[in-house]
C-alpha cells in the first residue's frame, strides 16, 4: 500500500488509507462478492485532491518517547498545548464530530476528544467472527 501511495502522490494523486474498513466487514465483503477465505486488510481511496492537502501536526516526542523509564507528569498539560496548536492549524469540523449524540457537544473538540470519542466504542468487533465463518481457523 505504502508503495502504491507513493506512487499516486508522485503524479498528483491524492490518497487516504481506510482501514476502518474492518469494521464493516460483512457489508464490504457482500459488495465485493469476497469467497471464503478472502478478507479485506484496508481500503485505499485515489484521486485529484480538490484543495491542497497537509501533514498533521504529530505528537511531540517528549510525550511518545522515554527514556529509562515511563515519565507523564507533564502529560496533561502537554496534551492541551498539542490540542490547541493543531487546532489553530486544523480545526476538526463540526460535521466531523464523533458522536456527539451520545456525548454531547464538547465545548472545545480537539485531537484528544476526537481519540476519546473513538476508543470508546470497540471497533473491529465484527472481524474475528467473519474470519470463523469464512473458513478461518486459528487451532
Amino acid at each position: 500500500m505504502q508503495t502504491l501511495i507513493l506512487c499516486a502522490e508522485s503524479v498528483g494523486l491524492g490518497v487516504c488509507p481506510i482501514s476502518v474498513i474492518r469494521n464493516e466487514i460483512d457489508k464490504i465483503a457482500a459488495i465485493l462478492g469476497l469467497p471464503d477465505l478472502v478478507f479485506p486488510v484496508a481500503g485505499l481511496c485515489l484521486g485529484y485532491p480538490q484543495g491542497e492537502g497537509y501533514v498533521s501536526l504529530r505528537l511531540p516526542r517528549r510525550l511518545t518517547t522515554h527514556r529509562d523509564r515511563y515519565d507523564d507528569s507533564e502529560l496533561v498539560a502537554a496534551i492541551d498545548d498539542y490540542d490547541r496548536r493543531r487546532n489553530a492549524l486544523h480545526a476538526i469540523p463540526r460535521e466531523q464530530h464523533r458522536s456527539n449524540a451520545e456525548f454531547g457537544e464538547a465545548a472545545f473538540y480537539g485531537w484528544s476528544e476526537d481519540k476519546a470519542r473513538q476508543a470508546a466504542k470497540a471497533e473491529g468487533a465484527a472481524f474475528p467472527p467473519y474470519l470463523r465463518s469464512h473458513g478461518f481457523s486459528f487451532d
